[in-house]
């Protein structure tokens, strides 16, 4: 008995750390857990404060955006002719337009 009982001190002094930082690894993991919940609910609330903002003024812009990508794609790469001028080409030429109230042979005022 007198050999158990500084055995036993022994395995206890040495439990006590192990057991120590099982608790603080639960606590950290638990206040990451509160810090990554309290994350999420200050972004949900911000997307929300600015849902307004988007549907007024980000969405039309966006829509806009998307017809002059369309309108892009008609043209060629543009190009650096050796005199310093920059053209941009269409890809398909577009058909002229007949204007019956122009004469080809008449003076325009300026």
């Amino acid at each position: 008995m007198k050999q158990t009982l500084p055995l036993l001190l022994a395995l206890s002094l040495i439990a006590t750390p192990a057991a120590a930082q099982d608790e603080e690894r639960d606590s950290l993991r638990e206040g990451w857990g509160l810090l990554s919940e309290g994350s999420r609910l200050i972004l949900e609330g911000l997307a929300d404060e600015m849902r307004p903002m988007m549907d007024e003024h980000v969405l039309p812009f966006i829509a806009e955006l998307s017809e002059l990508m369309e309108d892009v794609a008609l043209y060629e790469l543009p190009e650096r002719l050796p005199n310093g001028d920059i053209i941009i080409r269409r890809r398909e030429p577009l058909e002229p337009e007949e204007d019956d109230t122009a004469d080809p042979g008449e003076p325009i005022d300026l």
